[in-house]
């Protein structure tokens, strides 16, 4: 069976600590898309991690990981992750890259960065991680795969196109020093080497997995916001964040995924800018940042302050739609336990009307909230292991979120821990 753990919203739900509580019941758990630019924090009996390009079951000795040929794969920053996990006494993982993948270069963050430096004020909020320009390479057909670091009539052929294109830029748009063929080559090199034992047709090796009725988990990156298709373009990602993606970014058909896990935050949090209707500002959001994840909200790969507000039920319903949610996860109730009130976002109103329908982007600038303010439970609930446990607010406010997404909330976390997770 498929499963498929995907973000409801902006991304930062928390589908890391989802997928590493629900691997452990699994055989392969695959990244399908996007990079080193956001992380999953997981924190388990080996310690507290920030994963950024590893799947979530490489705690696991029994799970073969995957990383699918939808990944934006940094080679060196792969070794280093693997390098990481290792030295704090995780043994070492399955791991398996597809022979599909796409390789990020080091010049795909420098024209991250040069393009950020150019738009000033009217820039993305880029993580920096060379993405952008990584996807653009691979849809204009001069991005290269792994398969092709083994061919080397191809690879310099390759080089030589890449050093064309890139360099007209460099010189002209952005000044900055150009790209060596020579260099490049060595580069890529090396990355060979690097990536040589970890190298297969995982599409393949999927399709025999399947038939012999393996348990699969996709594990996605960021929420359905970040869909260039489906969320707030263009300050979006550069992959597609959906489940149904995740059958192009493995190598599997589509109709193998049987069930759509989709994390929702039982409050919003943000990086980068955006559309974010419900966003709260000043001492009220320093509260909530401070007491929110298990370090505060802060990036896992950038360190700096997300944005956050209450949640999103208007965001999080087509969230959940868009993704085909057949159950969702309920994470971080527990940082809003010092609360007397709690605010809901349940509309948005929009030239003078309201709505519950998640507009396009254009329409989206124009919305403002509209809140239904539920009673708090003020109290603590780390440490509860039963949903009828938890104080009757708190319940409350679990079934309110539940009706408002049109999905069952079959799981909530309560903690930061792999354990701290209800099941209902």
């Amino acid at each position: 069976m498929v499963r498929a753990i995907v973000g409801a919203a902006w991304g930062d739900e928390g589908k890391g600590k989802v997928t590493d509580r629900l691997a452990g019941q699994s055989d392969i758990v695959i990244r399908f898309q996007g990079g080193s630019n956001a992380g999953h924090t997981i924190i388990n009996d080996y310690g507290r991690f920030a994963l950024h390009l590893l799947p979530s079951g490489v705690f696991y000795d029994h799970i073969t990981n995957i990383i699918g040929n939808g990944v934006a794969l940094n080679i060196p920053y792969l070794i280093k992750e693997l390098e990481a996990l290792t030295s704090q006494g995780v043994p070492m993982p399955h791991l398996l890259v597809s022979d599909r993948a796409q390789i990020l270069m080091p010049y795909h963050m420098q024209f991250d960065a040069y393009e950020e430096e150019r738009l000033g004020g009217k820039s993305f909020g880029s993580t920096k991680s060379g993405i952008a320009p990584f996807y653009s390479d691979k849809y204009a057909k001069i991005g290269i795969q792994v398969s092709e670091l083994f061919d080397e009539d191809v690879l310099v052929e390759r080089v030589k196109k890449i050093c064309t294109l890139k360099n007209v830029m460099l010189e002209h748009l952005y000044h900055k020093p150009l790209l060596k063929e020579e260099e490049l080559l060595e580069e890529l090199h090396q990355y060979r080497d690097m990536i040589k034992p970890f190298v297969c047709d995982t599409s393949a090796y999927l399709a025999q997995a399947i038939k012999d009725g393996k348990t699969i988990l996709l594990e996605g990156q960021l929420g359905s916001l970040k869909d260039p298709d489906h969320g707030i373009y263009p300050m979006v990602t550069s992959s597609s964040t959906l489940a149904a993606y995740g059958a192009i970014g493995a190598g599997i058909p589509p109709y193998e995924i049987k069930d759509v896990i989709t994390v929702v935050k039982a409050y919003s949090s943000a990086v980068g800018a955006g559309a974010f209707v419900s966003e709260i500002f000043g001492d009220e959001a320093e509260e909530l940042r401070k007491r929110g994840g298990d370090k505060g909200e802060y990036g896992a790969t950038t360190g700096r302050p997300r944005r956050v507000g209450w949640i999103d039920l208007v965001a999080c319903r087509y969230g959940c739609r868009i993704q085909g949610a057949t159950q969702a996860v309920l994470t971080v109730v527990d940082a809003l336990g010092y609360l007397d009130e709690i605010p809901v976002c349940t509309g948005y109103e929009i030239d003078g009307k309201v709505t519950k329908d998640f507009p396009a982007t254009a329409q989206l600038a124009k919305a403002k909230p509209v809140f239904k303010v539920l009673p708090g439970w003020k109290c603590d609930i780390r440490g509860i292991k039963t949903f009828d446990e938890l104080p009757e607010a708190c319940r409350n406010y679990i079934k309110f979120v539940e009706a408002g997404l049109g999905v069952p909330v079959t799981m909530v976390s309560n903690g930061p821990g792999r354990e701290d997770l209800i099941i209902r």
